[in-house]
């Protein structure tokens, strides 16, 4: 048996399991178009080592209006403008990551836009391998065509982590705040927005310096999203 042949037959599996899940990735995809999603792969590996589940699904018409603008001044800015990828926010990434890669940082920037955290949060397992980030882009033009950009919201802040344990903008709402998510303030928005890239670190409700830099960075920001319209393809 040649070399090429037995490469062949030993990549059959990983290639099966691939198609499988694309198969099986499809049909979620137009399911979830109109059915919430009932987990995800990242609750059921918090719940499993006992961080417990709050996850509470909201229509986006019971979610403040608020949110969304933070969370488009904060993470993407340019959502309604592109189909799933920010080519110009992943080449400053790299740009970035090469820059502390240079000056042994360890920090990492992402790039990944609101359609992209989304398609990672709602179908895919918590890593930074290869095959899941191509899966992710995969997904990512799916939903954009099957989904469209208020549904991709609508999922976004539903499944977001915000806390360990506290998933959805619902459950956030109640754990920081004692409130529900169409009661939130501007302040409150924009605060919760600003843990969103790192929720297990840091608190909303107690914000350190850090938090409050950033919350009123992005508070500042939903103004300039309000005026010019950056979440029309959401809010009308």
């Amino acid at each position: 048996m040649s070399g090429v042949t037995r490469t062949v037959k030993k990549g059959r599996p990983v290639l099966t399991l691939f198609l499988l899940l694309v198969l099986l990735g499809s049909g979620s995809v137009v399911l979830q178009r109109w059915i919430a999603p009932p987990t995800t792969f990242l609750m059921i590996s918090r719940a499993v080592g006992g961080e417990g589940l709050s996850y509470r699904w909201r229509s986006l018409d019971d979610i403040s209006p608020r949110l969304v603008q933070a969370v488009i001044a904060s993470e993407d800015s340019t959502f309604c403008a592109h189909n799933g990828f920010d080519m110009k926010a992943i080449e400053r990434a790299l740009k970035a990551n090469a820059r502390s890669e240079k000056r042994g940082s360890g920090r990492i920037r992402g790039g990944s836009t609101i359609s992209q955290q989304t398609a990672k949060n709602a179908f895919l397992w918590p890593s930074r391998d290869w095959v899941r980030k191509g899966l992710e882009a995969g997904y990512t033009v799916a939903i954009e065509i099957v989904w469209g950009k208020r549904r991709i919201m609508e999922v976004y802040l539903n499944v977001a982590e915000w806390a360990p344990g506290v998933y959805g903008a619902e459950a956030a709402s109640q754990h920081w705040f004692g409130k529900s998510a169409d009661d939130l303030t501007a302040r409150e928005a924009a605060r919760l927005a600003a843990i969103l890239p790192s929720p297990r670190r840091y608190s909303a409700s107690a914000p350190g310096p850090y938090v409050r830099r950033r919350t009123s960075r992005i508070q500042a920001a939903m103004g300039t999203v309000r005026e010019q319209g950056l979440a029309a393809c959401v809010l009308g």
